[in-house]
């Protein structure tokens, strides 16, 4: 396959990451407590334990998958968890939401909350697997500096397929106040998903050139301790700047996308698929971005500062969205705050394979499985940060399903813009201050790490 159709067919990645992570962020929550019945502080506990679960999934997985995988030799260390981990993510993502009709969450609510822990953990496990990986062959896979741009970009516009598919697609299979719909709307997401993953594995298949590499590092010496390689990539103040960075902007993203259909059926009384031209307008504020932030980059030559201007811009266009109140307001407003949000998620990876490189040229060898690890932990601790917020807003403003007042729908909106808005600032501003990595040192790590060929 020519290198664009290998890029094309790994965007493919970004398709049902994005999909999943959107399907999931915007109906898991409201589903077990709206439709449920569960309250609010079991499904954040839930979420919690789920979150806490991530912290030592994340880098074992990525620890041990490092190491190899089954037919290693033949396929590479990561092709064989990729797809193991995305059909297997799949068929559970289903299970989140087979909680048996007959349980009642409000007279006993263990068995439901225990259902949620359960199948949301299971869930990630393997979504972990696969995305992991997936995320770890990127920088051994387009090694020069305009691959890695033009796969990002490539990967954002197939990516934003994702994101529309993950938002509009849900609202279209399941009504508000019908519980057994929720469970056909996961069935066709679980099918798109499957479907993705046989366009993916051809980006995601292995060189012959990468199976030697990691062979040949597998027989100079044997992989540091889990413990060790945690410790010196905490060490490293960028990685640190950037893993932050991704949990205070995941943190935001998570708190508008599942604040959505609260706004849709609470703040402007509509059925759910009103949801659908809201999430659309941010589609097209995304594609818009990829263009304008493309001109950008080639004029800054930083990654690194291409994040920075991307989460000031997400910061100032959700503030905005605690004090709409039509359909149509919110359509424009998430199209403008589509415009950074299209622009973080380009910039993304091509920054992290900046990150990964400076690792690399330090240690003489290439753990990115750990690195990822860590990565995905901070991403989705996010979503336990979603769940406090819901839960104390809700608390603070006796959100009742049953019953929402004007002060709960204030509540709704908060989670909706401004609070948002300000875990956006609080990243851009700690990366501004942390990050160090410049285009010199990244231009100079591309040498070294030519010579080293690792």
């Amino acid at each position: 396959m020519a290198k664009k159709g290998i890029m094309v067919s790994y965007g493919m990645g970004k398709f049902i990451a994005e999909f999943l992570t959107g399907a999931f962020g915007s109906i898991v929550f409201m589903f077990y407590e709206t439709e449920v019945g569960l309250s609010a502080g079991y499904a954040a506990l839930a979420t919690i334990l789920y979150s806490l679960w991530n912290a030592i999934n994340d880098p074992i997985i990525g620890y041990v998958t490092n190491k190899g995988a089954p037919f290693s030799k033949k396929f590479g260390r990561r092709f064989p968890w990729i797809i193991m981990g995305l059909v297997l993510c799949s068929i559970f993502f289903i299970l989140i939401f087979s909680v048996p009709s007959s349980w009642d969450a409000k007279k006993n609510p263990l068995p439901v909350f225990l259902w949620m822990v359960l199948t949301i953990c299971l869930y990630d496990g393997f979504y972990s697997l696969w995305e992991v990986n997936y995320q770890s062959i990127y920088p051994d896979k387009f090694r020069t500096q305009d691959e890695r741009t033009t796969t990002a970009a490539v990967g954002t516009g197939i990516g934003v397929l994702g994101i529309a598919s993950g938002f509009i697609i849900p609202p279209l299979f399941f009504s508000y106040g019908i519980r057994s719909s929720y469970l056909i709307c996961a069935l066709v997401i679980a099918g798109f998903s499957l479907v993705a993953t046989f366009g993916v594995s051809f980006g995601v298949f292995e060189t012959k050139d990468m199976i030697a590499r990691f062979a040949q590092q597998q027989e100079k010496e044997a992989s540091p301790h889990f413990f060790d390689q945690m410790k010196r990539a905490l060490k490293n103040r960028n990685l640190l700047a950037f893993v932050l960075l991704l949990f205070f902007y995941q943190s935001g993203c998570m708190l508008m996308t599942a604040s959505v259909n609260y706004v849709v059926k609470y703040v402007l009384a509509a059925e759910s698929s009103q949801a659908t031209p809201i999430f659309a307008g941010m589609l097209v504020g995304t594609l818009l971005s990829i263009l304008i932030w493309m001109q950008v980059a080639k004029r800054l030559k930083n990654n690194q500062l291409m994040l920075i201007l991307c989460s000031f811009v997400l910061a100032l266009f959700a503030f905005p969205l605690s004090f709409l109140s039509s359909a149509t307001a919110y359509i424009a407003a998430m199209a403008l705050w589509g415009l950074g949000f299209g622009g973080f998620w380009t910039f993304m990876s091509p920054a992290m394979a900046d990150v990964i490189d400076s690792l690399v040229v330090a240690q003489k060898r290439r753990d990115d499985g750990v690195v990822m690890g860590i990565r995905a932990f901070f991403m989705r601790f996010s979503y336990a940060s979603q769940a406090m917020v819901f839960f104390i807003v809700h608390k603070v403003t006796a959100f009742d399903p049953l019953a929402v007042t004007d002060q709960a729908r204030w509540g709704i909106r908060l989670h909706m813009g401004v609070i948002p808005s300000l875990f956006f600032l609080a990243g851009g501003l700690l990366f501004l201050r942390m990050n160090t990595l410049g285009p010199a040192e990244v231009a100079k790590n591309h040498q070294m790490l030519s010579g080293l060929d690792i």
